[in-house]
Protein backbone atom coordinates (compact mmCIF):
# COMPACT_ATOMS: atom_id res chain seq x y z
CA UNK A 1 0.00 0.00 0.00
CA UNK A 2 1.40 3.57 -0.75
CA UNK A 3 1.45 5.67 2.35
CA UNK A 4 2.33 9.05 0.24
CA UNK A 5 5.43 10.58 1.54
CA UNK A 6 6.04 7.74 4.48
CA UNK A 7 6.54 5.21 2.06
CA UNK A 8 5.10 2.28 1.81
CA UNK A 9 3.31 -0.44 4.07
CA UNK A 10 3.60 -4.20 2.94
CA UNK A 11 1.18 -6.33 4.89
CA UNK A 12 0.83 -9.88 4.62
CA UNK A 13 0.54 -13.67 5.93
CA UNK A 14 3.06 -16.53 7.45
CA UNK A 15 4.01 -18.61 5.01
CA UNK A 16 1.27 -21.36 6.41
CA UNK A 17 -1.04 -19.06 6.33
CA UNK A 18 -0.28 -18.17 2.18
CA UNK A 19 1.71 -15.46 2.67
CA UNK A 20 5.51 -14.22 2.52
CA UNK A 21 6.04 -12.93 5.84
CA UNK A 22 6.85 -9.88 4.48
CA UNK A 23 4.83 -7.43 7.20
CA UNK A 24 2.72 -8.04 9.89
CA UNK A 25 -0.80 -9.39 9.13
CA UNK A 26 -3.62 -7.23 9.02
CA UNK A 27 -5.22 -8.14 12.20
CA UNK A 28 -1.70 -7.06 13.77
CA UNK A 29 -1.87 -3.79 11.57
CA UNK A 30 -5.51 -3.09 13.46
CA UNK A 31 -3.75 -3.70 16.39
CA UNK A 32 -0.37 -1.44 15.61
CA UNK A 33 -3.21 1.57 14.46
CA UNK A 34 -4.95 1.06 17.87
CA UNK A 35 -2.29 1.65 19.78
CA UNK A 36 -1.16 4.34 18.03
CA UNK A 37 -3.80 6.02 17.74
CA UNK A 38 -4.41 5.89 21.28
CA UNK A 39 -0.80 7.15 21.85
CA UNK A 40 -1.53 10.57 19.22
CA UNK A 41 -5.33 11.10 20.53
CA UNK A 42 -3.36 10.57 24.52
CA UNK A 43 -0.97 13.16 23.79
CA UNK A 44 -3.57 15.66 22.29
CA UNK A 45 -5.70 15.11 25.01
CA UNK A 46 -3.25 15.37 27.90
CA UNK A 47 -1.95 18.45 26.22
CA UNK A 48 -5.50 20.21 26.07
CA UNK A 49 -6.13 18.95 29.72
CA UNK A 50 -2.27 20.65 30.90
CA UNK A 51 -1.43 16.74 31.56
CA UNK A 52 2.49 16.14 31.61
CA UNK A 53 3.86 12.72 30.88
CA UNK A 54 7.73 10.84 30.22
CA UNK A 55 6.29 8.13 28.72
CA UNK A 56 3.67 5.90 27.42
CA UNK A 57 4.18 2.52 26.52
CA UNK A 58 1.60 -0.17 24.62
CA UNK A 59 1.71 -3.89 24.80
CA UNK A 60 -1.04 -5.69 22.93
CA UNK A 61 -2.86 -8.98 22.12
CA UNK A 62 -5.68 -10.05 20.41
CA UNK A 63 -7.81 -13.83 19.72
CA UNK A 64 -9.40 -14.64 16.37
CA UNK A 65 -11.31 -18.05 15.75
CA UNK A 66 -9.86 -19.04 12.66
CA UNK A 67 -13.15 -20.94 11.64
CA UNK A 68 -14.01 -17.50 11.02
CA UNK A 69 -11.75 -16.81 8.51
CA UNK A 70 -12.30 -20.30 7.05
CA UNK A 71 -15.80 -19.57 6.01
CA UNK A 72 -17.82 -20.91 8.87
CA UNK A 73 -20.52 -17.82 8.74
CA UNK A 74 -21.70 -18.66 12.47
CA UNK A 75 -18.03 -17.30 13.32
CA UNK A 76 -16.78 -13.85 12.83
CA UNK A 77 -13.59 -13.91 11.13
CA UNK A 78 -12.13 -10.22 13.07
CA UNK A 79 -11.40 -10.34 16.73
CA UNK A 80 -12.81 -11.98 19.55
CA UNK A 81 -10.77 -10.47 21.73
CA UNK A 82 -8.21 -7.64 21.83
CA UNK A 83 -5.90 -6.82 25.49
CA UNK A 84 -3.93 -3.82 25.56
CA UNK A 85 -1.83 -2.81 28.55
CA UNK A 86 -1.04 1.05 28.55
CA UNK A 87 1.11 2.38 30.65
CA UNK A 88 1.92 6.20 31.58
CA UNK A 89 5.08 7.27 33.58
CA UNK A 90 4.24 10.64 35.26
CA UNK A 91 4.37 12.26 38.32
CA UNK A 92 0.98 13.89 38.19
CA UNK A 93 -1.97 12.60 40.65
CA UNK A 94 -3.92 9.45 39.12
CA UNK A 95 -7.20 11.12 39.31
CA UNK A 96 -6.26 13.86 36.45
CA UNK A 97 -4.50 11.18 34.29
CA UNK A 98 -7.67 9.01 34.42
CA UNK A 99 -9.78 12.21 33.60
CA UNK A 100 -7.31 12.61 30.65
CA UNK A 101 -7.82 8.72 29.56
CA UNK A 102 -11.59 8.34 29.78
CA UNK A 103 -11.56 11.46 26.91
CA UNK A 104 -9.13 9.55 25.43
CA UNK A 105 -10.80 6.94 24.54
CA UNK A 106 -14.33 8.98 23.71
CA UNK A 107 -12.16 10.27 20.64
CA UNK A 108 -10.00 7.64 19.67
CA UNK A 109 -11.17 6.75 16.37
CA UNK A 110 -9.75 3.16 16.08
CA UNK A 111 -10.69 2.12 19.67
CA UNK A 112 -14.48 3.24 18.98
CA UNK A 113 -14.64 1.26 15.67
CA UNK A 114 -13.66 -2.07 17.39
CA UNK A 115 -16.33 -0.74 20.50
CA UNK A 116 -18.83 -0.28 17.41
CA UNK A 117 -17.93 -3.98 15.82
CA UNK A 118 -18.83 -5.49 19.25
CA UNK A 119 -15.23 -6.51 19.77
CA UNK A 120 -14.41 -7.75 23.28
CA UNK A 121 -11.71 -5.29 23.79
CA UNK A 122 -10.16 -4.26 27.33
CA UNK A 123 -7.74 -1.77 28.10
CA UNK A 124 -5.75 -1.51 31.12
CA UNK A 125 -4.40 1.55 31.83
CA UNK A 126 -1.60 1.78 34.62
CA UNK A 127 0.55 4.80 36.12
CA UNK A 128 4.18 4.35 36.59
CA UNK A 129 4.67 7.30 38.75
CA UNK A 130 8.80 6.44 39.46
CA UNK A 131 8.60 2.60 39.95
CA UNK A 132 5.43 1.71 41.19
CA UNK A 133 3.27 0.50 38.69
CA UNK A 134 -0.82 0.87 39.84
CA UNK A 135 -4.01 0.18 38.01
CA UNK A 136 -5.78 3.26 36.91
CA UNK A 137 -9.74 3.85 38.76
CA UNK A 138 -11.73 4.91 36.23
CA UNK A 139 -15.30 4.85 35.82
CA UNK A 140 -15.82 3.87 32.28
CA UNK A 141 -14.14 1.08 30.79
CA UNK A 142 -14.79 -0.98 27.48
CA UNK A 143 -17.14 -3.92 27.54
Amino acid sequence: MDCGEVGRLTLDEPGPHGGTGEGPTPLQAVLGALCGCEAVTFRRTATEMGLTYDALDFEAAFTIDIRGRQGDRSVRPHFQTVRVRAVVSAAEPAGKLAAVIEETEARCPVMNLLLDAKVNLRVDWLHDSGGTCETVPRHTTGP
